[in-house]
């Protein structure tokens, strides 16, 4: 250590080694960014960082260079298998090409996402994936700053790039099953009316039951929050309708376990009482008593999709932005065959987690029997 520095005089600092090697900051700048210095002064320098124990600040050095090597990954829901699975995804694209990648877990709260945000373009991160809590999110101020931006799962109305599967598509193919099934009276737990997969979900359920001859029943219809407390809560109240469910469609694998909860407090059994079909297949599926019928969606492959859109943007791709559409498919198993029986214990399940402040709400109108709207592009719904 040099005789101008005492133990606890705070972190090494690049002028610290240029002071012990006789040079200018700027050479050891040079030097330990691989720029070429003579071969006595990077002799040198080089034994004042070992002296010193001197390490770069690589944050900071992004920061210089406008070009960091960190992506976020921006995400509502931590405890999810879809979105985990779905970083591993990312990570397996970032790491080949030396990238970090920094998770960001909003818990669905625009408030924490906006903050998370901010946070990317103070620290000029290279690039952004994020499955927004609203379709209103806001990443103007990201492309502005020039940091990249690609959506996964979910869309916001800005045009970027986006990694989907048909959300529409996929639910009216639950829904047709669970008709086919034989459910007379189907109901459907979706998510946020203001994200474009609880919305699209609906319109591909709503779509189904009309292509069926069926009316709307806008009672049958419930936007809850992904979670699945709010799913349980919406469930308990379609089962005191006086012509309660004998089908239900839920959007994502946590608001199914919600559904199944529900269902097994009350004493209905599923599928002999109950069908029941969800949107994101889970490992225990397969496993469960009764095992339960889901929308599979590529999820790993959703995260390589994302993350190689983002790397492409970062080597130059300057197309305009674009979706890529990725194919789910229908797992059908035990829990959508209404009346059948099923030679297995109850479906164990783990108690429900507590999220406050949201209450699910069923959709306004009480019956309908008009086509929903299916205005907008494909990839900005």
């Amino acid at each position: 250590m040099s005789a101008d520095r005492r133990p606890g005089d705070g972190p090494v600092t690049m002028a610290d080694v240029a002071r012990l090697a006789g040079v200018s900051p700027a050479t050891v700048s040079r030097y330990l960014n691989g720029g070429k210095v003579g071969e006595r002064i990077g002799e040198d320098v080089r034994r004042a960082v070992d002296q010193l124990g001197y390490r770069p600040n690589l944050v900071a050095r992004g920061l210089r260079k406008q070009v960091a090597s960190v992506w976020a990954c921006v995400i509502p829901d931590i405890e999810n298998p879809f979105f985990t699975s779905m970083v591993r995804g990312v990570e397996d694209v970032a790491r080949p090409l030396r990238y970090s990648v920094v998770l960001a877990n909003t818990d669905e709260d625009p408030a924490t996402e906006a903050d998370y945000l901010q946070m990317v373009v103070a620290q000029r991160m290279a690039g952004v994936i994020i499955s927004p809590t609203r379709q209103s999110t806001d990443v103007s101020h990201l492309q502005q700053a020039g940091i990249q931006v690609v959506c996964v799962d979910r869309e916001v109305s800005q045009p970027t790039d986006a990694v989907l599967v048909n959300s529409a598509a996929a639910a009216r193919q639950a829904t047709e099953h669970l008709i086919a099934a034989g459910c007379t009276r189907i109901a459907c737990v979706t998510g946020r009316a203001d994200t474009t997969v609880g919305a699209e979900r609906l319109r591909g359920y709503r779509e189904a039951l009309l292509a069926a001859g069926r009316r709307l029943d806008g009672q049958l219809e419930h936007h809850c929050d992904f979670h699945a407390e709010s799913a349980h809560a919406a469930t308990s109240s379609l089962l005191r309708l006086p012509e309660p469910p004998d089908g239900i469609f839920v959007a994502n694998n946590q608001m199914t376990l919600g559904v199944l909860r529900a269902l097994q407090e009350a004493g209905q059994r599923v599928p002999q009482d109950v069908a029941v079909a969800g949107f994101d297949d889970l490992p225990w599926w397969a496993l469960s008593a009764p095992t339960v019928t889901a929308v599979a969606q590529p999820t790993y492959q959703m995260g390589r999709a994302a993350g190689e859109m983002l790397a492409a943007r970062l080597a130059g791709d300057r197309q305009p932005p674009r979706a890529r559409y990725l194919d789910a498919v229908l797992v059908r198993r035990q829990s959508s065959r209404l009346g059948g029986v099923v030679d297995a214990p109850d479906l164990a399940l783990p108690p429900l987690p507590v999220t406050a402040g949201f209450a699910p709400s069923t959709t306004p109108s009480t019956t309908s029997s008009a086509t929903p709207s299916t205005t907008g592009a494909p990839h900005a719904r």
